[in-house]
């Protein structure tokens, strides 16, 4: 397919791949540094938030509250009210996706959390761990599947999100999307589309295989009586993220359909 796809203005345009590839290139690295940023920014945020919530349960409801109400913010409007202390600037951006994400990682932090056994707590305890090592060493590792499912749900709603930072220019594919858009050029709202597409998919694969690969006990099979309490731990860490991760995807929703 040549040149011709171009004067022609069509969907599919190889020539569009070989001229535009540097470009292409640079939206591409531009939207993943935006998300992973993001992502990891909004864990260093949730984190400290989930367990100040599960050290005082009355802060459940404003913790969790505000961090609904501020991914219920239409992405135009949060910018707008962000737009005085970073300006046009990817921190603007970055920051808008950091407070979307917290509604989904407090929640399945929290979710994860609450499914730890407690008679892991308490053998944990019998040994002397203090609760800092309890945590970290005991908690924080059972706690893995949903944490990871939050992040999981966070990075593919966050590649969605980028995208709108292309109202300050710093969307990533989001900007070739919308100037393609705005000159009709076919080849450029297709090819940026599917390349957003693809970057959800794959952060998403990425993350599966880094959860499936830090808890093994999540995916074993039959096995001894001791395999079994474990499996039936790992279960119930499964559906408190079921949980939290049908909140964040509802959310999520609303989110993208208004």
């Amino acid at each position: 397919m040549g040149a011709g796809c171009l004067v022609a203005n069509e969907w599919i345009c190889g020539e569009y791949l070989r001229s535009r590839a540097s470009e292409l290139t640079d939206a591409t690295l531009q939207h993943v540094w935006i998300t992973v940023v993001s992502v990891l920014l909004g864990l260093v945020v949730a984190f400290p938030l989930a367990l100040l919530v599960r050290a005082r349960p009355r802060f459940a409801a404003p913790v969790l509250g505000l961090t609904t109400v501020l991914y219920a913010i239409p992405s135009l409007a949060m910018f707008s009210l962000l737009l005085p202390l970073f300006g046009l600037s990817a921190a603007l951006v970055v920051t808008g996706l950091v407070l979307y994400s917290l509604t989904i990682l407090v929640r399945n932090i929290l979710a994860g959390l609450a499914a730890v056994p407690e008679e892991a707590r308490e053998a944990a305890r019998g040994m002397g761990y203090g609760p800092a090592r309890l945590l970290w060493e005991v908690e924080l590792p059972l706690a893995l599947p949903a944490v990871l499912a939050g992040v999981r749900m966070a990075t593919v709603s966050t590649v969605a999100l980028t995208t709108v930072g292309a109202l300050v220019d710093y969307g990533g594919l989001g900007t070739l999307i919308t100037t393609g858009l705005k000159s009709y050029f076919k080849a450029q709202v297709l090819t940026a589309s599917v390349l957003c597409v693809l970057l959800a998919v794959a952060a998403d694969l990425l993350l599966l295989g880094l959860q499936r690969l830090l808890t093994p006990w999540t995916r074993a099979g039959s096995g001894p009586a001791g395999g079994g309490r474990g499996r039936a731990g790992g279960d119930r860490g499964r559906a408190g993220a079921g949980s939290a991760s049908g909140a964040g995807s509802g959310a999520r929703i609303r989110k993208e359909a208004g």
